[in-house]
């Protein structure tokens, strides 16, 4: 479809702002300049007792949506801009503690038209007291998968995120369904489809995003094989606002890990598993009688493989989903991606994901039915690489969902700079 007038204004006026900032950033002076700023930030002892680096990323993103927004998107704009700072402060004492801490300011951890805010998204103490054997504890990512691991804005290819971390479900964590009907409709139609947004909130994917969870971690390397385990006090597809011990205690922890194995620098092969309640305690008077939170679980296995071969890197993931609800069971679900990505020159690069999320069935009356809308999504990309701190992307995105014809394009554009 044409796009409309509303939406060239914008379009011209970023096109302008994204070409003056080429042109002042992106020449060797201003890298040089760059490589200066980065040293500046950086204080380390002479005996090598310990080193201290402040770093960042600056992200100009703009969204052009047909409505309504897809996956983890909140606005109900045809055009979204979407600035973002975020300050990486790492700081490694002696050979065995390492502390790390992420703030980030924006207009909300997902791509919002809210107003700005200020958030510590990621700390962490790490102590490793061998090379086989590193502990950690704070509020962190995920071990599962091996999309995480190059989530930031600087190392993923694309400018969203896989299909299994931002596809949002007919779950719901706040409030159990009353019957099969009303998780059909959550899952199918919904207030999100029929125009009014203000359910989409109250929806979660298989995994939101990184899934910065509270709680600790050990993981390590055994020649060839990697392992990891944590213990957190939300569940994979808990959403933001959960992931804070000051919001959301370890009273239904969830644990979850992941072992890998290297055969080569080529491949690297993984499998993760997490078991934990997904309910929130605001959903306590929604459950039937004499049951809790506890009872009611979020199942996850994973598969990953990456590869590596020249300018040509792959990556792969499929999760297989349990959700156990109140009054129905078990609602199953499938997702997986295939993504890839070409480096054309040193500093041109292409990369291209098909993405696609299946929902099993459950029993309604007197015939089964899928609780969700089956969906595919291929995005497209091709970026740039100015110089060591200043890469551009643009984004193609078409997806479809079955009885769910709206909202199928997203064309997106993004301009991140580091220090």
């Amino acid at each position: 479809m044409p796009p409309s007038s509303s939406i060239l204004v914008p379009l011209s006026r970023w096109s302008a702002l994204v070409l003056s900032l080429i042109l002042s950033l992106g020449s060797p002076a201003r890298a040089d300049f760059f490589k200066k700023v980065h040293d500046a930030l950086s204080l380390s002892d002479p005996d090598h007792r310990f080193h201290l680096q402040l770093s960042g990323l600056v992200d100009l993103e703009t969204y052009f949506i047909d409505q309504p927004a897809p996956a983890l998107i909140f606005t109900e704009r045809d055009f979204l801009l979407n600035p973002r700072l975020t300050l990486f402060l790492d700081a490694q004492i002696g050979s065995k503690l390492y502390i790390f801490a992420q703030t980030r300011f924006d207009r909300g951890f997902d791509p919002a038209d809210g107003g700005p805010e200020v958030r510590l998204d990621e700390y962490f103490l790490r102590y490793s007291p061998a090379r086989s054997l590193k502990l950690q504890i704070g509020q962190f990512a995920t071990v599962v998968g091996n999309w995480v691991s190059r989530h930031d804005t600087w190392q993923n290819p694309f400018i969203n995120a896989p299909l299994p971390y931002e596809n949002l479900t007919g779950i719901w964590d706040s409030s159990a369904p009353e019957d099969a009907d009303e998780l059909l409709y959550w899952g199918h139609v919904g207030e999100y489809d029929s125009g009014d947004y203000s359910d989409k909130y109250l929806r979660n994917p298989i995994i939101w995003g990184p899934s910065y969870a509270s709680g600790a971690a050990v993981s390590g390397s055994l020649g060839r094989f990697d392992y990891a385990a944590e213990m957190k006090n939300a569940a994979l597809a808990s959403r933001p606002e959960s992931w804070s011990v000051t919001q959301v205690g370890f009273e239904h922890p969830t644990f979850s890990g992941r072992a890998g194995f290297r055969p080569n620098e080529m491949w690297n092969l993984g499998f993760s598993a997490s078991a934990g309640p997904y309910l929130l305690s605001e959903a306590s008077p929604t459950l039937p009688p004499g049951r809790g939170i506890a009872d009611y679980r979020q199942l996850v296995l994973a598969q990953d493989i990456s590869f590596a071969w020249h300018h040509l890197q792959i990556w792969a993931e499929l999760y297989q989903a349990r959700f156990e609800v109140p009054r129905i069971g078990d609602t199953d679900t499938f997702a997986y991606y295939l993504e890839a990505k070409y480096k054309i020159t040193p500093q041109l690069f292409g990369a291209l994901r098909w993405n696609q999320q299946l929902f099993g069935t459950i029993p309604n009356e007197e015939r089964r039915a899928k609780w969700g809308n089956d969906i595919g999504r291929i995005d497209t990309v091709l970026g740039y690489r100015f110089t060591n701190y200043l890469q551009g992307k643009i984004q193609y995105s078409f997806s479809h969902q079955d009885s769910a014809q709206k909202g199928e394009h997203l064309f997106a554009t993004q301009l991140t700079l580091r220090f």
